[in-house]
């Protein structure tokens, strides 16, 4: 079970919204989101309603000014609570849509697919196990 609690000002000050769940639309409960408060669960937020938009992963810590998880705008408007997973991860990478091309199995953490597998591009993928994050550009650090 995640926690995570909105606040319309920095500083986790102003209104605020607690969510324990994935929620498709919070701009019922707060205008602006200027700081954040993960006590637990990794939650994924989205600038619009419904999951659509930018995205933003944050962690178990606290975010005192919006441009510490994001870049220009202090819109949030929908968030989803990353499922907790204890299990193996696998997922399977295409080359191409509707799962053609070069495949390659994918087991744990990995700082470039591209880079890993030898790939210009992913089309598509089927996740077998676990729950994952991607990312556009490779990432620096995993920790």
């Amino acid at each position: 079970m995640g926690r995570i609690t909105f606040y319309e000002d920095r500083s986790f000050q102003g209104r605020c919204y607690e969510c324990s769940s994935d929620c498709p639309n919070l701009q019922t409960y707060f205008s602006s989101c200027n700081s954040i408060r993960v006590d637990s669960g990794s939650w994924m937020l989205y600038e619009r309603p419904n999951y659509q938009g930018n995205q933003y992963l944050l962690r178990c810590r606290e975010y005192p000014d919006y441009q510490q998880w994001m870049d220009l705008s202090d819109s949030i408007s929908s968030c989803l609570l990353i499922p907790q997973h204890s299990g193996t991860y696998r997922m399977k990478i295409y080359e191409r849509d509707k799962f053609k091309g070069q495949m390659s199995e994918v087991t744990d953490n990995c700082l470039s697919l591209q880079d890993r597998f030898q790939l210009n591009v992913i089309q598509s993928l089927n996740v077998l196990e676990g729950c994952w994050v991607l990312y556009e550009m490779p990432i620096m650090d995993f920790y």
